[in-house]
């Protein structure tokens, strides 16, 4: 038996940094993705390889001491899906080998990290007989909530300490929508796009590994965060959750008893996370009503938070928000866990040309003595979830 794993990429539309902190998060499904082209072996075994350069050939066995390789070796996120499955109590006992290809853009912010974990499972579990989704049956079966909740868990193999909503959208999407995701427990509500709505994303032209040199810096506010939590959640003596802090209709007194309790730091990374709840909730009230102008002032002040508050932005990415707004955009911000990576600008159908033809000679141009290329500025589409493709019996 042979088959196609297809798992999309993901761009966050707003919400960034609140996902690991059990706050709500607004991304789309990409309509680029993940393939991985394999054959089911009668062996445990997988073997993949790719027609990158710089994505050496591997081989790992089927057991529940998956062993990682060296950090920031692509097969990690593989092996992640495996070990998740097999910590989960998924019987693996058929491999796959074959050839893992797509076109979303490699450390961008745009998951295809996540998206690659995604597919390998996906992959695995058709491998040995196991549904995904659908109603129950005679064969095995797995909820895609299940699923994205244990790949969240798995993707942490490889030492970043992440939430769950790039598994979630990848999994979830729906063509025209976008996914509002909440945690704990995780739920998945598709937004319809208003027609007009469309979505550039723009590369900074600088990566975002996080499974390499940002991960530290990325760990290092998930830490801040629970330090910030443990104050001021736990002022009265049991420590609450962000959610129900921001469910506080008092949301600046909060803020100032935040601003009392904590060091100048701790303070900026809880005031990002609290204030970013609340605009998820508003953006999704824009995005039901078509408020354009609305959810594009709620992407630029997403922006100057994470640029100010949770300093994860950079020179580049500024610029890009800044370009496209001033071309027309009705909102811009970074996009993904920032250190480099996209931004993403939100358009009227009619303004996507003048916003990309600026970006273009305003930014790449100067930079690359030329028009970038389609991995680092297009037009994206909110699509459909991560499925499986049979290509024999």
């Amino acid at each position: 038996m042979s088959g196609l794993a297809i798992a999309p990429g993901r761009v966050n539309l707003i919400g960034e940094h609140t996902d690991y902190n059990g706050l709500p998060v607004l991304p789309m499904a990409l309509d680029r993705d993940i393939r991985i082209e394999y054959s089911v072996t009668d062996r445990p075994v997988v073997r993949l390889d790719s027609p990158r350069a710089r994505f050496d050939p591997f081989a790992f066995q089927l057991k529940r001491s998956i062993e990682a390789a060296r950090q920031g070796d692509w097969s990690n996120y593989v092996r992640a899906a495996a070990r998740g499955l097999l910590e989960h109590g998924v019987p693996l006992e058929r491999g796959i080998e074959g050839t893992v290809a797509g076109n979303v853009p490699i450390a961008s912010g745009l998951s295809s990290s996540s998206a690659l974990v995604v597919a390998s499972a996906l992959a695995l579990l058709n491998a040995n007989g196991v549904e995904v989704g659908g109603d129950p049956g005679p064969a095995p079966a797995i909820a895609r909530l299940e699923l994205a909740a244990l790949l969240a868990r798995a993707e942490r193999f490889v030492g970043l300490e992440g939430g769950g909503m790039d598994q979630a959208a990848c999994l979830h999407g729906v063509a025209g929508h976008a996914l509002r995701i909440d945690f704990e427990p995780l739920r998945v509500t598709p937004v319809a796009v208003p027609q007009r709505w469309r979505w550039v994303v723009a590369s900074s032209l600088a990566r975002a590994e996080k499974s390499r040199g940002a991960r530290a810096a990325y760990n290092e506010r998930a830490q801040q965060c629970r330090e910030a939590l443990a104050v001021v959640g736990g002022a009265e003596g049991e420590v609450v959750g962000f959610r129900d802090l921001v469910a506080d209709a008092d949301a600046d007194g909060l803020l100032e008893r935040a601003r009392r309790a904590l060091p100048r730091v701790l303070f900026r990374r809880f005031r990002h996370v609290v204030t970013e709840g609340r605009r998820v909730a508003l953006a999704e009230v824009a995005m039901r009503d078509g408020d354009t102008r609305g959810f594009g002032d709620l992407m630029v002040r997403s922006h100057e938070s994470l640029r100010d508050d949770y300093e994860v932005s950079t020179p580049e990415l500024d610029e890009i928000v800044a370009v496209a707004l001033q071309a027309g955009a009705a909102g811009a911000r970074l996009t993904g866990a920032g250190f480099g990576g996209c931004a993403v600008a939100l358009c009227e159908a009619g303004q996507v040309a003048p916003v990309m033809e600026a970006l273009s000679a305003r930014f790449y141009e100067p930079r690359l003595g030329a028009s970038p290329s389609g991995d680092m500025m297009f037009a994206a589409q909110p699509s459909g979830g991560a499925r499986v493709q049979i290509a024999d019996g």
